[in-house]
């Protein structure tokens, strides 16, 4: 629990630094992976688990955010 705060502040900072709006893909992927993190800590999943949750989720939230983005120009 220790080192998930820093983790997260790290991420906050990351997201917050960017100079121009985050396209629909970005979004989508950042929602994913925060939605796929958090299924795998809730399921008690291995660290390998949450991560693989966490890069999966985030795929599909960054193809599911581009295609809503195209879709609605």
């Amino acid at each position: 629990m220790k080192a998930f705060a820093p983790l997260t502040v790290a991420a906050l900072l990351l997201c917050g630094a960017c100079d121009k709006p985050m396209t629909g893909g970005e979004k989508g992927a950042i929602a994913g992976s925060a939605l796929g993190t958090g299924i795998g800590l809730v399921t008690g999943g291995s660290f390998g688990t949450v991560v693989g949750a966490g890069l999966i989720g985030g795929a599909a939230g960054f193809l599911a955010g581009t295609a809503l983005d195209k879709s609605s120009k």
